[in-house]
This record gives C-alpha cells, structure tokens and sequence, in this order.
C-alpha cells in the first residue's frame, strides 16, 4: 500500500504545484495584461449607435435614417419572460457567476488540449458584454485572457443589471437589428412588452447565430433552436409544461416589418435630414438624435389628402390616358399575378391592379396577394379618353369603354357621403402628371404645420415648397393693396377698370394687360376690385402709389426687394417665389401684423439630452402700438421680445376684411362650404393658366397651395386658382379646423363705419336705396354725401395727389 501513499502524495504534489504555477500565470498574465485594459466606468456612458428619428409635435415617428435599427431599453422594460429566456439560452448561471463560468472555460480547454481545436461555449453574458464593446472578433488566445479579465473587472464596477441592459441592447439579432428592442420591431412589428412567449424564444435564439438560426431566412432551424430555448426556460421552471407544449407548437409568425411610420412627411423628414447633415456630418445616423418637427399630425394627414384628392380632380378633369399595359393572359395563378403587380409600385394611395372581368357597367380586379375588388360604375365613368390639355374623348357608355380584360391599371379608394351613409369604392385612376404643394402655418410664430411638397416623393424629390420659384398672379394683390391703403387709399376709394395700354421699357414694349374674363366694368371700388380679382384696377393702383414704394412695401411681408420685379408686371404678380414665402406673407395678414419667420425643428436631443429648443419670436396683437420700424432693423440688434410689426393693425384689419369678401361673394366663393366667417383669401392664376394658386387663413392657421407643371406647361382652359387649388385648401381647412371656435378679428381703435354710395364710394344721402357699409380709418372716411351723378375721386386723406381723371 506504500506506493499508492506515495503515488497519492505524488498527485498532490503535482496538483499543488499545477495550482500554484496556474495561480503565478495568471497572476503573471493578469500583470501583463492590467495596464492595457480600459477603463469599465465608461461603459456606464456608452454612446451606442442610434439611428437618427425625425418626430412630429406630438412624437409621431415620421422618419428614421441610419444603417442600424436600435432602440435603447432600460432594465426595467425588460419583460421578465424575455430575461429568464435570454439567461437560459446564453448564462443560465448569470446572475450567480463572477463574470466566467470556470466550468466551461475548463471544458473548452480540455477540449483544446484533447483535439487540438478551439471549442464553442465558455463565454458568458459577461465576457460577450466585454467581447462586444471593447475587443475584435479575432479568435487568439491573447483575445480569449483579455476577454475573462475583462468580465471580472466589468463584474467588480457594475451591476447584473447594467451588465444585462447593456448585452441585450448592443447584441445583433439579425436584418439590420441591433438590440431586443429593435429585434421585436423588426420581427414582430411590436414592443417589447407585447411579444408572446413563443416570440420571445425565437428572439432569445438569435444571438448564437443571428443568420443561422433567423426566422425569416431559416425558419426550421429558427423554430428549432426557439423550442431548445423553451426547453431550458421549462428545465428552470421559468415556464409551465403546459406553456411549454403551447409555445412549441406555434406557427411562426416573424416576417419584416419596417420601421412603423405613423405620419406620412417625406418631404418634411428630407428636410430635416439635410438639416442634421450639416449640423453633425455622417455622425448623424449613429449618434441617437432625436427631431422633434413642429408638424402636426391631424395637420399633415389632411395635407396629404387634401392635395392627392384635388391632383386627381384636374387629372381626371382632362381625361383617361389608358392603362399601364396590356396582357393577352392573364396569369392562373396568384403568384403570376403578383409578379405582374411587382413591377409597378404605389404612389400614394394608388396602386396597380388587373382587370379580371368587366360587366357592362363594372370590373373585377385582382389587387394582390389574392385580394380582389371591383370597380363599380361611378369610379368608371369619368374615364374619357384624354386628347389634349383642352380636349376629351365621348363620355364611355360601358365598362369595356374605358378598359378591357388584362389591362394593367392604377386604382385608389374613395369614400362618398350620401347623407349619413358612407360608402367606399375602388375608382380607376392614374399616376397625375400635374404636380402641386401645400404648406400650412401656425399664424402666430411661423411654426410649419403641415408640409407637402408634391403627390409623392419618391416619385419626385423635387420639394415645390420650398424649391419652386413660381409666379403667383393675382395672389400677390393683397401686397400692393396694402401698401395703397398706407398711402391713403381706402376700400372705397374708386379706379376705372377700363382698357389701358403702358409703354414700358421694363416690359420690352407695349404692354395690353387684360382681366381674366376680358370684360372691363369701369369705374370699381377697391374692395370690389379685390374681390373679383380686377388687373386692371391693380394695374393702375399700383402706378399709383409707385413701384419703388411698393417693391420697398413688400419687405413687410417678407419679401427680398431685391427679387422682385421693378415694374408693372408686379401688379399681377410676375415675381419668382416660393409657396413657402406666400405663406409667410400671409401670415402677417392672419396674425395682426407681424412678420414671423416660418421654422421647423422645435427640439434635438441627443442620447437624451436637449441640444437645441427653438424659442421662435410670436406676433402679439394686444402689444402697444408704436411706429413701424424700417425693414433693416428688423431682422438686426438685440433679441426682441415679438415679432416685428410690420402692419398698424388698423391695414391688417381692413385686408382681413377685404380678404374675407373674396370667400363671401369673389373668386373665392366656393369656400363658403366651410360655413365660417373668420376665414379670409385670395385666389392665384397666371398668365394662359399656368400656376394656380389659393392662399387663405384665419386668425390661427395659414395655408397655401400652389398646382401647376413642373415644366411651366399651361394647366388648360378654365383652370384657375378657384377651381384647381382652392378645392384642397377647403379640404385641408375642414379638417384642421374642425372643433375650433369661429372667431373673426375685432375692429381695432380709430376705425369708423359709414354707409356708402357703391357707385361712387361717397358717403351716402338718407334716401340711397342701395347704400353699403364701409370700414374707414377714423379722419380718412368720405367728408361727402354722393350726389348720384358721375363718380368722383377717392378721398385718400393725406396720401399722394389721386387720379382725378380714374386713369
């Protein structure tokens, strides 16, 4: 027994002696490898890459850009179920070990030393935190001891629950998901707290081989590897044999949700991409920023709409173009058919579809995906065949008219109102060639509300907002009309609409300007001649008051002097702008007098810090009312506590109020279906119908819409601002003020209300029959009473010397 003493003291021996040299190398080892390791507390600040996420007012995602989906948790929004899954797959021994698993790291390294290959396993939670932030995915062995000291370092200066929170949102999980929480947007379209146990398996699989074991791409194995999860959750007790067996036999439900836009602003998101772009460079995508846009949701949503529907109106006004193409046969199966739909995307609410069937006065259609529909006669019978601009085929007296069984066409939803009743169809429809743009403001600080800046952006990227420079007709009128009232011109004062003929070397020539209808009505009050949008009349006010004065006017709402035309033509509005700067302009006449300056970024935050808060100057009406400072300094000095009034609110009231004539009874009229008084505007067209034009507001809310061809093309007859663009300015207007009180502005102090002469726009005698009222500045009312006889010249006060002859 002698030699198994000794071969027993022999073995301790050589085990001491192997625990005591194990213990000097790793000592040794750790020696070596201490001054290079980094410093763990800044894992406590980690700045993980996030991508960039534009938001409306009320946290609406709009937008997200960035090569990595992620979306930061906290331990406590951590389903329980989602812990005990991720531990029992990768760690179960987590919350126990020191930060190795000796047991596995002993194993592996049996393995080594038996077979001569590196082994799988060994690595806890720990050590992947360690591996993942701090360390390459180089397999050496050097790798493999900086990685074990690492993880007790990262164990001895944070929590099991930092160490968890930091694992589970820095892990790729597969399709461009970084994180759980990304994972679950990803896979299953939802937040974390509302994914099922069996979704929550097949998340926890992923991290041992994001690819491999991934729903979407390898679906036996995914499934497999969620049941080995659900196994060990069972083996834990983390979850019942009965869940268990429930969980196993779940069809998988994963498929690719992308990130779940909840307002529909490309227009808007590019913008501001562009923006942080600049600001941040390409850290932009990955540094976690947060933009919230001052865009309302309701706002954006009624834009959409409102412009999509009044671009289809002109479209279909001008006839069917035919469909996208013809096939001799139609495909059998679905699959066939949906390859078919695949070639040609959605614009909008339009998408592809194929004609199954057609009956007399209907058509079948197949829309994808095995859905199908039908087209009834009422989305059919528009559809006459377009010729060109000014001209259309017959009215189509059957379905087979206007397509035929295997056309390719485009179809869109509509709902009608008959009464109570509701009813949504399918109408044959078409991608409109016309373009157009919206923007809406929040009167009193130029907030951007709303931001449509064509159909469809990724159609054409070319936002109309702000990059389109188009004449805005008669909708500059307001501007001069303005600017004649500061003069001493009053809604009454008379102009002779009547032929005229200017030699204007500005123009190149003789110039014959005309009103749109070609009629002249003589001598016109102001008020009326705005309201039925008189060029004439405008023509002559403005020689009136004289160009120069009235280009140097026009800065007090906004615009460049320096831009504008310096010459007659500017009475019609021949200047270059944007739908963005007239509806700056027409702000100053919504909210009392003051230039705001139009923003769209109100808040950045960064990883959840506030980098920037726009403090935007508002208008305010009840301030005192002091001289009207000169344009230069307006935008110069200290911070003011307002805007800038550019307007006595004695102007601003009058415009209002002739402004709200053009709704009530001028080229505006249609919008009386808004059955509101405080609603005021002014119509826009161009020269042979090539812009169209309505900008409107009221005290609050200021909208503009802008429909014309990119190319300058003429829009065709009897397309003006009244019937092209203002039918989606009633549409945007109904929605974003419905629920809002009616609220017309008040009469300021120093205006007075005389009874008048239409005629003559004199003060009327007791016995006139069809005496008006009229609104005056107090000492700038008519001093006469109306003989009845010819008109005489407006008393403009101390304005310039009037036109006594009417031109």
């Amino acid at each position: 027994m002698s030699w198994l003493k000794k071969l027993f003291k022999f073995g301790v021996v050589v085990a001491l002696t192997g625990a005591l040299v194990g213990a000097a190398a790793f000592v040794a080892a750790y020696l070596y490898i201490a001054p290079d390791l980094p410093d763990i507390e800044a894992l406590r600040e980690v700045q993980l890459q996030v991508p960039l996420r534009i938001y409306a007012s009320e946290g609406e995602l709009i937008a997200e850009f960035g090569e990595k989906r992620r979306t930061p948790v906290t331990y406590d929004q951590l389903p329980t179920r989602l812990v005990q899954a991720i531990t029992a797959a990768e760690d179960a021994a987590f919350f126990s070990h020191p930060g190795i698993d000796p047991r596995g790291l002993l194993r592996a390294g049996i393995k080594l030393i038996l077979t001569g290959k590196r082994a799988q396993g060994g690595s806890t939670i720990t050590m992947q935190v360690a591996r993942n932030f701090y360390l390459s995915r180089r397999k050496t062995y050097l790798r493999k001891l900086y990685e074990i000291f690492l993880a007790l370092r990262i164990e001895q200066e944070l929590s099991k629950k930092e160490i968890l929170e930091l694992y589970l949102n820095k892990i790729y999980l597969g399709h461009r998901a970084y994180g759980v929480a990304a994972a679950a947007r990803v896979y299953y379209g939802k937040d974390l707290s509302d994914l099922t146990l069996p979704e929550i398996a097949m998340i926890a699989g992923l991290p041992k081989a994001p690819s491999a074991y991934n729903p979407l791409s390898n679906p036996e194995r995914a499934v497999a590897r969620r049941n080995y999860v659900l196994r060990r959750m069972r083996e834990l007790g983390h979850i019942s044999q009965q869940e268990y067996d429930e969980a196993v036999a779940a069809p998988v439900t994963a498929r690719r949700y992308a990130p779940k836009i909840e307002v529909e602003a490309p227009y808007v998101a590019e913008m501001v991409r562009k923006r942080m772009l600049e600001r941040y460079g390409e850290a932009a995508y990955t540094s976690g920023i947060e933009v919230h846009t001052t865009l309302s949701a309701k706002a954006q949503t009624a834009a959409n709409r409102a412009l999509r529907r009044a671009l289809h109106a002109y479209s279909e006004r001008h006839g069917y173009r035919g469909p996208i193409r013809h096939v001799d046969e139609i495909p059998v199966e679905n699959e066939a058919r949906d390859a078919l739909l695949a070639k040609h995307r959605r614009f909008g609410e339009i998408r592809p579809a194929l004609v199954l069937t057609t009956d007399e006065h209907s058509a079948e259609i197949y829309l994808g995906e095995g859905e199908t529909g039908e087209i009834p006669w009422q989305g059919l019978k528009w559809a006459r065949p377009y010729i060109d601009t000014n001209r259309r085929g017959k009215p189509p007296k059957i379905a087979d008219d206007v397509i035929k069984v295997g056309d390719l066409i485009m179809v869109r939803p509509v709902t009608e109102r008959h009464g109570k009743k509701e009813s949504t169809f399918w109408k044959l429809t078409q991608l409109p060639k016309v373009s157009g743009a919206l923007i809406s403001l929040r009167a009193r600080d130029g907030a951007m509300l709303a931001l449509v800046g064509g159909y469809d952006f990724y159609q054409s990227k070319f936002n109309r907002v702000t990059q389109a420079l188009r004449q805005p007709g008669s909708g500059f009128k307001p501007f001069i009309y303005s600017a004649a009232l500061e003069k001493g011109f009053t809604p009454a004062s008379l102009i002779n609409d009547a032929p005229v003929v200017f030699d204007d070397p500005a123009l190149e020539g003789a110039w014959r300007p005309e009103n749109y209808s070609g009629k002249f009505f003589g001598p016109t009050r102001l008020r009326w001649a705005l309201t039925k949008s008189r060029n004439l009349v405008s023509i002559r006010l403005l020689r009136s008051i004289g160009i120069d004065y009235a280009v140097q006017y026009a800065a007090r709402f906004g615009f460049d002097p320096d831009q504008l035309p310096h010459n007659l033509s500017l009475a019609l509005g021949s200047a270059n702008v944007n739908p963005l700067q007239m509806a700056r302009g027409y702000a100053v006449l919504a909210n009392g007098g003051f230039l705001i300056q139009p923003y769209l970024i109100q808040r950045i935050v960064r990883n959840g810090k506030t980098e920037y808060e726009a403090t935007p100057l508002e208008a305010c009406p009840n301030c005192p009312v002091g001289e009207i400072p000169e344009p230069t300094s307006w935008e110069d000095g200290a911070r003011p506590e307002h805007a800038p009034r550019t307007l006595t609110p004695q102007n601003r009231y009058l415009m209002y109020s002739m402004m709200q004539d053009v709704i009530q009874r001028g080229t505006g009229i249609r919008a009386r279906v808004l059955g509101r008084k405080d609603i005021a505007g002014k119509t826009g067209t161009t020269n042979d119908q090539r812009d169209a034009w309505f900008n409107g507001y009221n005290q609050s809310v200021v909208a503009n819409v802008w429909v014309g061809f990119d190319d300058n093309r003429k829009l065709g007859r009897g397309e003006v601002g009244g019937k092209a663009a203002l039918p989606a300015w009633i549409d945007y207007m109904r929605e974003v003020l419905a629920g809002t009180e009616d609220r017309p502005p008040q009469m300021p102090p120093d205006m007075v209300t005389v009874r008048i002469d239409p005629k003559t726009g004199q003060r009327a005698r007791a016995g006139t029959t069809d005496a008006i009222f009229e609104i005056f500045r107090k000492g700038n009312e008519p001093s006469m009473e109306s003989s009845g006889s010819e008109p005489s010249a407006p008393n403009a006060g101390e304005g310039p010397e009037q036109p006594t002859d009417l031109f």
